[in-house]
């Protein structure tokens, strides 16, 4: 799908000029279009999935070419990350993207209201500012979790085992859902260090249509990455200390079980000590 920004049909669209440009699961055409129209070589899926630097952030002509892995709300695991294409010039901004993001539903509302025509630097910024406060609500989001299976791990299972060993089903949902954690946990972490990359990168790029007060500006989601990553890894010690915490309920299950076996064994083989130890 081709989405321009301005619309077509707005009052003002017709003596605007297109500044952002997104593809939501582009077609072979759509992309020819964009291509043909404006004079850009878009990457392909295959080339904004690369992980090395060079295929991340990279600049040509003075358009700046930008890709990352992105998470969408995280709920849970069943959709896959998905990579995310900028092509930032001084007149357009176009956006390749394979999944719906909310950050770019919170712009397009956000200048729906206010009418507000930006330029393709600050729709930019703009993305990356929203980017920047979902991958902080989903951490926060992780962190009541983790709170939560903390009561549950070492409360209610650690009280419990005094009482009667938990069950299979509750050990089983228990690591299961340390597990999620830990997968989504990884996504977001992915997403972090990805726009860790492409914000340095367009703040320090050398290029005159870039003002200082946009440079600035950068500085501040860039300063909020870095508190991020420092959660995300505050989280998944939380997590790997949470998984042992399980596997170890498990462990103790499994040798309250044996011991069990080799008492029953036990009097299988000497029936008189067994009948002695009853008595």
């Amino acid at each position: 799908m081709l989405t321009t920004y301005p619309t077509p049909g707005r009052e003002d669209a017709t003596a605007s000029k297109v500044y952002w440009i997104d593809l939501l699961r582009p077609t072979e055409d759509e992309r020819t279009h964009v291509e043909h129209n404006y004079h850009l070589q878009l990457p392909t899926r295959e080339e904004l999935s690369e992980v090395e630097l060079s295929s991340r952030v990279s600049e040509e002509n003075g358009v700046l070419f930008l890709n990352m892995p992105t998470v969408t709300y995280m709920s849970g695991i069943d959709h896959p990350p998905s990579p995310l294409g900028f092509v930032l010039s001084e007149d357009i901004l176009v956006t390749i993207r394979y999944t719906e993001l909310r950050a770019f539903e919170s712009v397009v509302k956000k200048c729906a209201k206010d009418g507000a025509q930006l330029t393709s630097l600050e729709t930019f910024t703009a993305l990356v500012d929203e980017m920047v406060d979902l991958s902080a609500d989903l951490l926060e989001g992780i962190a009541t979790e983790m709170d939560a299976m903390s009561r549950r791990v070492f409360s209610q299972l650690g009280r419990q085992r005094l009482r009667r060993p938990p069950s299979n089903d509750e050990l089983g949902e228990a690591l299961s859902a340390v597990g999620n954690a830990g997968e989504r946990l990884s996504r977001i972490r992915d997403s972090i260090l990805g726009l860790e990359r492409i914000v340095p990168y367009v703040a320090g790029a050398e290029l005159n249509w870039i003002p200082q007060e946009t440079r600035i500006h950068l500085a501040t989601p860039r300063n909020d990455l870095a508190s991020l990553n420092e959660y995300q890894t505050h989280l998944s010690d939380k997590v790997q200390f949470l998984l042992d915490a399980v596997l170890g309920f498990i462990n103790i299950k499994q040798s309250d079980i044996f011991q069990v076996l080799t008492v029953i064994s036990s009097s299988e083989s000497h029936p008189l000590w067994w009948r002695a130890c009853m008595e």
